[in-house]
This record gives C-alpha cells, sequence and structure tokens, in this order.
C-alpha cells in the first residue's frame, strides 16, 4: 500500500518499522532497512531472516523485483498469509467450547469419583447395609483409583511418552500424518486444508512468474504433513520425466478428481494459476463447513456425555439411599 502511494522502499519500511509493537520484529526490520540502503535487494535482506519470512515468500518477492512488479506481488504474499491465518483461527475458535467442556467433565468426575464417592462410602460402610450392584461398581472404582493412582498415573504418562516420543520419529511422524489425513470426520477436513494450502502456493508461485519445476521444491519444502510431502514428491519425479503436473497426481488418491481435473485444465488453457485457485477456495469453503458441522456434533455430545456421567453417579447414590432407607425402616 505504501509503495503504492508513492514511496520508496525505505521509507516504507521506516513507517512499518514506527509501528508496529513487536521489539524482535523492529530489529528485523531495522536489519532489513541497513541492508537495502547498503545496496541489497528486499528479498536477498529477507533471507537473513527465515524465521520471519517463508522461503514462499522470499522466491515471489525476488521474482517481482526482476519482473518490476513488486507492489503486486507484495498484496499476493499478504492475500495468502491472510487466508492462512483466518483458516486457523477459525479452527481454534471454534474448538474453544468442546475442549473448556472436556476440561470440565474430566474436573467435575475427579472430584465426584476422588472426594464424593469415597465419603458417601465410608457412610454406608458405617452403616453396614447391602447396596445396589451399580453404587458397589462405583465404590469400587473410585477406590481402585485412590489406592493405585500413582500406578494408574504412571502407565498413562508411560503410554503418553511413549506415543511422544516415537511420533517424533520420521516413521511416526510420517504415520502419524498419513492417520490425520484418513481419520473418519477430520481426515476429509485435514486433507482439504492441505490440498487448499497446495493450490494457493501453487498460484502465488506461478503468478511471480516461476515455472513448475522451481515450484515443486518450493512447494515441498512449505509443507510440513510427511505423506502429502511423500505424495508431492512422486509427482514431482514424474513431471520431470516430462509426464506433466496432472497426470502424475491422477496417480496417487491423495489428491482428490476436482483438483486433478482442474490443474489439467490450467495445464491446456495456460492459466494454471486461476484454475487452482479456484479449486483452494472451494476447498477452503469446503472444509469450513465440515468443520462447523463437526463443532455443531461435539457440543451436543459433550452434553449429553456430560450428564450421563454425572447422572449414572447420582443415580448411584440415590438407589443407595433408598436401599438404606429400605433396609433400615
Amino acid at each position: 500500500m505504501l509503495l503504492e502511494s508513492g514511496l520508496d522502499i525505505v521509507s516504507s519500511l521506516k513507517i512499518l518499522q514506527g509501528q508496529v509493537d513487536s521489539a524482535s520484529l523492529k530489529n528485523v526490520l531495522k536489519d532489513i532497512i541497513a541492508d537495502i540502503r547498503s545496496g541489497i535487494p528486499l528479498s536477498t535482506a529477507m533471507e537473513k531472516h527465515p524465521k520471519t519470512f517463508s522461503t514462499l515468500s522470499r522466491r515471489s518477492l525476488r521474482v517481482g523485483e526482476r519482473a518490476g512488479g513488486m507492489e503486486t506481488i507484495l498484496r499476493q504474499i499478504a492475500d495468502y498469509m491472510q487466508k492462512e491465518i483466518d483458516t486457523t483461527k477459525g479452527i481454534k475458535s471454534a474448538l474453544k467450547y468442546p475442549i473448556i467442556a472436556l476440561i470440565a467433565t474430566v474436573v467435575v468426575v475427579g472430584v465426584l469419583v476422588g472426594f464424593v464417592l469415597p465419603a458417601f462410602g465410608k457412610l454406608y460402610a458405617s452403616i453396614g447395609t447391602e447396596l445396589p450392584s451399580l453404587t458397589k461398581g462405583l465404590l469400587d472404582f473410585s477406590y481402585g483409583v485412590q489406592h493405585n493412582g500413582i500406578l494408574i498415573l504412571t502407565v498413562i504418562l508411560a503410554i503418553v511418552g511413549g506415543i511422544f516420543i516415537y511420533v517424533r520419529t520420521p516413521k511416526g511422524r510420517y504415520q502419524l500424518d498419513k492417520l490425520l489425513l484418513n481419520m473418519p470426520l477430520l481426515g476429509r477436513i485435514n486433507r482439504l486444508k492441505e490440498l487448499s494450502r497446495c493450490c494457493r502456493s501453487i498460484a502465488l508461485l506461478f503468478r511471480a512468474g516461476l515455472p513448475l519445476t522451481e515450484i515443486m521444491p518450493l512447494l515441498i519444502d512449505s509443507t510440513t504433513n510427511k505423506a502429502m510431502i511423500e505424495a508431492l514428491s512422486e509427482v514431482q519425479q514424474d513431471m520431470l520425466k516430462g509426464e506433466g503436473l496432472s497426470k502424475p497426481m491422477a496417480k496417487n488418491k491423495l489428491f482428490l478428481p476436482t483438483m486433478v481435473e482442474m490443474v489439467k485444465i490450467g495445464e491446456e488453457s495456460g492459466k494454471l494459476d486461476t484454475t487452482v485457485l479456484a479449486v483452494a477456495e472451494s476447498y477452503e469453503t469446503e472444509a469450513k463447513d465440515k468443520t462447523d458441522s463437526v463443532i455443531g456434533l461435539i457440543q451436543p455430545a459433550m452434553t449429553i456425555i456430560i450428564g450421563g456421567v454425572i447422572g449414572i453417579i447420582a443415580m448411584s447414590m440415590v438407589t443407595a439411599m433408598y436401599s438404606v432407607y429400605g433396609q433400615t425402616f
């Protein structure tokens, strides 16, 4: 926006430096301004700060600098980043209620099992009456948790730790990422997100003027899902053999039919950026709708689970009271 208004790049960056709140980002901009004043291009100056500026952004900007359309490229990068941020925020916002409800359920059940049930158990034991099976089962469970709490916690921590260590290995990370793309309900959403990100990246780099032979390595480097990286690497290998982009994609079920067909149309028409961008927007809309649907199912399910657990515990206490009352009087 500042460049389009007529300001030079150094003046624009100085204005931005004065507006940002982050001290670390201020220092980054200060270094970039110093590099530009010494004659270094903006994209090269950004390469010194890979944690702040992605490879995708730096490479696109470099092409824009050479072609003389830096303002356009910067807007395209900003739009790309904004879409990524909006998608992440939407998912986090949607998951807030289920996570809070799950934590509340664990706390409530923990209090009931750890404190309420044992207190009633001592009361019933002092009376010496025969208790219903449901109450007996819950009291036995409560006593088991109390007396073996450290052992149970150790086993849970060991299992969680083992899983954590396994998924940090190359094989474990690949299996986890593959599961995330193929699991029921959420698998479709994760796949749509990964594919839409790929499509937007292709559109951004293609519009910047990069050929597919240079786009594919950047696409692979910017992807974090190991299963998707393997699929893209296979596509890259076949593409380098002269098979194009859509034909290798059709061999892998990870790439959905709509994406494959639209990529084929884009290759034939020479408008690959337009077709894959349409696919990205379509997949993002579908992912959002499916996410909302899943969240809509989770909320009543959590309510039913919470009510069911508390209801069972309350019922066991009430039936025990009636049993004690009947046997006493």
